[in-house]
């Protein structure tokens, strides 16, 4: 059998009604060309502080990959046959697996954005299967080693004017300082890469290895992490080096969106409880909670925007977490809740515009009953977008169906593409782009705004908001 041609149609994901998707297809003109603002992510700052090649195909497509390897998981491919935590994997071989399961992808998001980069980044005009695995992994790896497909060159090759990436407050940020020197010089690359504070590590006291973690807190920052006034005086130190290196913005990975206003004497008891490892889980929990409400207080002194990424079971697998560590596809959505939960942060601080919160949740539930209407209201607010199980198009379209009509547009922050995938960033937001310039479009022919009105928005959404909601 011949190979099957591999085209990506100009008009995917526009809506299917052609006086729509004509609307669509001019509004998508105006903005696809657009600069990219990733102003969260998981890519690694060491890419573009070496500017290394990327390798072989196998290790720029697949093993950094979640989205990708936790369908393959699913079906019974061993993790450890594709390259995860097994150094001694083949690449070709892994790259094999992935050819001949490819169909396991059709109708999902790792399809359209794994398309995207065989056509648009390496030319290829057939698709991945397992008659065509030789010449994608030999082609791909080849194209690799040149210098153009160098990670500096594919930052500028698509138009990234940022990216931020996540670091915890134990990191060094030493391939951000090698950034910055780059970049002062006058024959320096200029590539913006920023870096975001996520305290995860040093917050939760069921993140694995925690006291040793407070303890190392201890050495980078000289501070005594073993009592709660030192405790917090750490995080504001890393808080301000972060920013010295660019950082923007926080991130929080909690269970839950639940936070707490306690007294001093009850924070520092809870403290003493958590530090010294003699805590229950509800201890754990009101201290993620406390601890988010002294980050909203930080972010205002500071200026750091505040991300709260709640609302997955993370590292579900317990057999997978044991072998291979943390993100290996296991994560799973929970249901959150927002109003009661977040009540007690927005009684301290939720009425202050100086304080930037963006909200993020996997339980689409809460789209319209919860989110919409907080961010709707308190200024300290805005949404996030649809995220990670929902970086779809279609959890795209079901996040401005259900959050437009009471917070807006301008309650929300644009696009985050939330990848270590570094070729996906401009896949992510081509998909993205296309869908709101697809929603916008329906809205035109609706007379519900007008078609300069939809122009002005389609450039907001694919850049000024992002720009503007992380300070970038």
């Amino acid at each position: 059998m011949f190979p099957r041609s591999l085209e990506l149609h100009s008009d995917r994901l526009f809506p299917a009604d052609p006086s729509i998707r004509r609307i669509a297809r001019a509004l998508h003109q105006s903005v696809e060309k657009l600069p990219i603002v990733s102003p969260h992510g998981h890519t690694d700052p060491s890419w573009f502080a070496g500017n290394e090649p990327f390798g072989n195909a196998a290790d720029m497509l697949l093993t950094p990959d979640h989205y990708v390897f936790r369908m393959l998981y699913s079906q019974g491919v061993a993790l450890e046959s594709l390259g995860i935590g097994n150094r001694l994997a083949n690449p070709r071989e892994a790259w094999r697996l992935l050819a001949q399961n490819y169909h396991l992808f059709r109708g999902t998001p790792s399809r359209m954005w794994l398309d995207w980069v065989f056509a648009e980044v390496f030319g290829m005009g057939v698709q991945l299967s397992k008659d065509t695995s030789d010449l994608y992994f030999d082609t791909i790896t080849e194209m690799l080693e040149t210098d153009s497909f160098r990670p500096r060159a594919l930052f500028d090759r698509y138009r990234i004017e940022v990216i931020a990436t996540t670091e915890s407050p134990l990191e060094s940020l030493e391939h951000h300082a090698a950034v910055k020197v780059e970049n002062s010089r006058s024959t320096g690359w200029q590539g913006r890469v920023v870096t975001a504070y996520r305290p995860d590590p040093v917050v939760d006291p069921e993140f694995e290895g925690f006291r040793d973690n407070l303890r190392r807190f201890s050495e980078i920052t000289g501070e005594d992490c073993m009592t709660w006034t030192g405790y917090l005086a750490a995080h504001r130190q890393r808080r301000a080096f972060f920013a010295a290196m660019g950082a923007t913005s926080t991130d929080h990975g909690h269970p839950t969106p639940r936070t707490a206003d306690l007294t001093l004497a009850e924070a520092e008891a809870l403290f003493t409880r958590v530090s010294i490892g003699n805590f229950t889980h509800e201890d754990a929990e009101l201290f993620r909670a406390q601890m988010l409400t002294e980050m909203a207080a930080m972010s205002l002194d500071d200026g750091l925007v505040m991300q709260i990424h709640p609302g997955s079971f993370r590292n579900h697998n317990a057999s997978v977490f044991e072998r291979f560590g943390r993100d290996k596809g296991a994560d799973i959505p929970v249901r959150a809740e927002f109003v009661a939960n977040l009540k007690p942060l927005l009684d301290r601080f939720g009425n202050d515009p100086r304080l930037s919160i963006i909200l993020f949740t996997l339980d689409e539930s809460t789209y319209a009953r919860e989110l919409a209407p907080l961010a709707g209201h308190y200024p300290s607010l805005k949404l996030g977008p649809a995220w990670w199980f929902h970086d779809s198009p279609e959890g795209m379209r079901r996040f401005r169906l259900m959050t437009t009509e009471t917070a807006g547009f301008y309650n929300t922050v644009g696009f985050n593409d939330d990848t270590r995938a570094f070729l996906s960033i401009p896949a992510r937001h081509d998909v993205a782009r296309r869908i709101d310039c697809g929603v916008l479009a329906q809205l035109v022919a609706e007379h519900r705004i007008a078609d300069w009105e939809a122009a002005e928005l389609a450039q907001d959404l694919a850049y000024n908001l992002a720009k503007r909601a992380y300070k970038l």
